[in-house]
């Protein structure tokens, strides 16, 4: 016989699969129609749910594109964690570079990706959602940056402002090819976080 808590996870995983599709199915829908052409039937309809069931875990359009935003963003920081941390990178400055190369190679051949993210990179690691894994992503940034430069007075206020000078570039880069390509920014880009972090 199944004890009310096996009943009680039961039901919680049957939750975490509904959302989980959700913004599966939103991801999807985004990335071949865009945000501003799918609506919340279509999202709904992909997902095999009713939309009564998407109230349950979203408010809106606009909040199952930001959380869509908020996880692939945080996918984005954990795959240049994981790249940087394999090629055994020790100087924080170097740290800080690959991480940002690395995103920046992956959005530049993911133009739609680049597209939905748009200049909010930075929900990756500023939001009010509690992940644990993203939270020490950011704190590694964060406390790297104060032993590398105990000069610097707020860090994390500094890492915010990387993250969104780097979103800023690589959308108008990428997207409008404003001022000019990607590869073409990098090295002014890279040659300014260095002075931020100095």
């Amino acid at each position: 016989m199944e004890n009310s808590g096996e009943h009680f996870s039961k039901v919680e995983e049957k939750k975490q699969i509904k959302r989980e599709n959700l913004l599966s199915s939103a991801y999807t829908l985004f990335m071949k129609k865009g945000s501003f052409n799918t609506s919340i039937n279509d999202i709904v309809e992909d997902a095999g749910v009713a939309k009564g069931t998407f109230y349950l875990y979203f408010e809106d359009k606009y909040d199952i594109e930001e959380k869509v935003i908020i996880e692939k963003s945080r996918l984005l920081f954990d795959e240049a964690v994981i790249n940087t941390t394999n090629k055994k990178i020790n100087d924080y400055q170097d740290k800080l570079i690959n991480i940002f190369d690395y995103i920046i190679n992956s959005l530049s051949k993911n133009k739609d990706l680049t597209e939905l993210i748009g200049k909010y990179l930075y929900l990756g690691l500023f939001n009010e959602e509690n992940n644990e894994d993203y939270i020490d992503i950011k704190k590694m940034l964060v406390v790297g940056l104060k032993q590398y430069n105990k000069k610097i007075k707020n860090p994390e206020a500094v890492i915010f402002m990387i993250v969104n000078l780097v979103s800023s570039v690589v959308y108008d880069s990428i997207i409008f090819d404003r001022p000019t390509n990607i590869e073409s920014l990098k090295p002014v880009l890279f040659s300014e976080i260095k002075k931020m972090i100095q």
